[in-house]
């Protein structure tokens, strides 16, 4: 099977169901429990895209669904020790965020500590490949600078996926699409524990996503999109970082690219206009697409196909011989198949204003 361990395939496919059919279930019980804790994600500003009050806290049947995957299927060692307790905390400052909303500096207080819970259990990004081409060393040594890099690149990408968490489906759509591309980097490298945990991430956000795409029933909230990060960014630490010698410092900035550009840019935007870099606007990614005329339906289709191409730009990274071809041909596809989707939804679009102006 091209070299592929099909146990390894079979316990990940095991991880996914069973996250799956988990937040499927838990879902309406968290959209109740919305309600009455208060969870509502009233619109009030033009950055929102709903017009109708809609519960959020989503993510909490996000994080049962790849909690009871991940305890049942998965060894936890030290490092996993770390990572779950980091989540914990995530999930638990989201849960208050999205009930009451708290002050951004505090936010980042708690998720630098809960990026140094994960640090402190040994998940560390102690060498990158080396971006000078002329060194003899093909690997660059962080030393002492491994700690506040890695605590900068968690708390990032934390932030990152929560920043492109404004339409309906997208952020748990692209962190599924992400998740994916590393379990199947996982599965070529034969990491059984890592493709393991990225399966019940991915079934777990897949559960999530009929609850969730337009017109969304709920929102994941904080507690979503920042469990969600936590986890891509921590285990793109232990299962891409570690690897140097195997695959390239690009692959988790292909894998994430999507969320990271989006952050930087909004963080350039805002600092040269002299606005707080943290202060919410209206002009991410999807808010521009919006703006150019497409629905929230096709902006998110967009976006998904950015991110599988991305996703599979770095899986063909770390792959040769037959899987490359195959991948290839798999992004040649997924590219054609959406962009034929958004061409007839355009085209109907179209001719629905005719219509309406005559």
């Amino acid at each position: 099977m091209l070299g592929i361990d099909l146990k390894i395939v079979l316990w990940a496919f095991a991880a996914f169901a069973l996250a799956g059919v988990i937040a499927f279930a838990a879902t309406p019980i968290v959209k109740n429990l919305a309600h009455k804790v208060g969870a509502i994600d009233v619109p009030k500003d033009a950055r929102r895209m709903h017009t109708t009050p809609i519960p959020r806290m989503g993510g909490l049947a996000i994080f049962l669904g790849f909690l009871l995957s991940v305890l049942l299927f998965v060894p936890i060692d030290r490092q996993m020790q770390g990572i779950l307790l980091g989540a914990v905390i995530i999930v638990i400052l989201g849960i208050v965020d999205d009930i009451m909303p708290l002050p951004a500096l505090l936010k980042l207080v708690v998720q630098i500590l809960a990026a140094l819970v994960v640090v402190w259990h040994g998940t560390v990004i102690e060498a990158i490949t080396n971006p000078n081409l002329l060194s003899a060393d093909p690997h660059l040594h962080l030393g002492i600078w491994s700690i506040p890099v890695t605590v900068i690149w968690i708390v990032a990408i934390t932030n990152a996926v929560n920043l492109i968490d404004g339409l309906d489906g997208l952020a748990v759509g692209v962190s599924s699409i992400a998740s994916i591309s590393l379990l199947v980097i996982a599965i070529i490298v034969s990491e059984q524990n890592v493709a393991i945990i990225m399966a019940a991430l991915a079934g777990a956000c897949i559960g999530f996503l009929p609850y969730n795409i337009n017109p969304a029933k709920i929102f994941m909230g904080d507690t979503g999109s920042t469990f969600l990060g936590f986890i891509l960014a921590s285990m793109s630490i232990s299962g891409l970082f570690k690897f140097y010698a195997v695959v390239s410092f690009a692959v988790p900035f292909l894998i994430l690219g999507l969320p990271l550009f989006d952050t930087m840019v909004a963080i350039g935007r805002r600092v040269i206009h002299g606005k707080n870099p943290m202060a919410p606007d209206r002009g991410h990614v999807h808010h521009k697409l919006i703006d150019m005329g497409f629905n929230q339906k096709q902006s998110v289709a967009i976006l998904y196909m950015m991110s599988g191409l991305l996703g599979l730009s770095a899986v063909v990274l770390t792959s040769s011989g037959e899987i490359r071809a195959i991948m290839l041909l798999l992004a040649v596809m997924l590219a054609f198949a959406i962009g034929h989707k958004l061409f007839k939804e355009l085209s109907r679009d179209n001719n629905n204003k005719t219509d309406d102006d005559k």
